[in-house]
């Protein structure tokens, strides 16, 4: 593959197909020590994002953790 004079770099239709590189999908370049990895863009949040607040209630953690205890 080459590189256009745009920056643009034509993906292998083989690949495309094989890693589910579709137009709408993002990739991301990533630097490290043999050069740059072409990867699929992680749009996700943390799981931990995803639980936050499914309670619905604030609390104090360090009450909270009292409670537990017994205390």
């Amino acid at each position: 593959m080459k590189m256009t004079d745009r920056g643009t770099v034509t993906v292998p239709k083989e690949l495309r197909e094989r890693y589910g590189l579709g137009p709408d999908v993002e990739v991301e370049f990533v630097p490290n020590a043999e050069g740059l990895v072409l990867r699929r863009k992680v749009n996700g949040r943390h799981p931990v994002d995803c639980v936050r607040g499914i309670l619905g209630r604030r609390i104090d953690v360090d009450n909270y953790i009292e409670e537990v205890r017994g205390r």
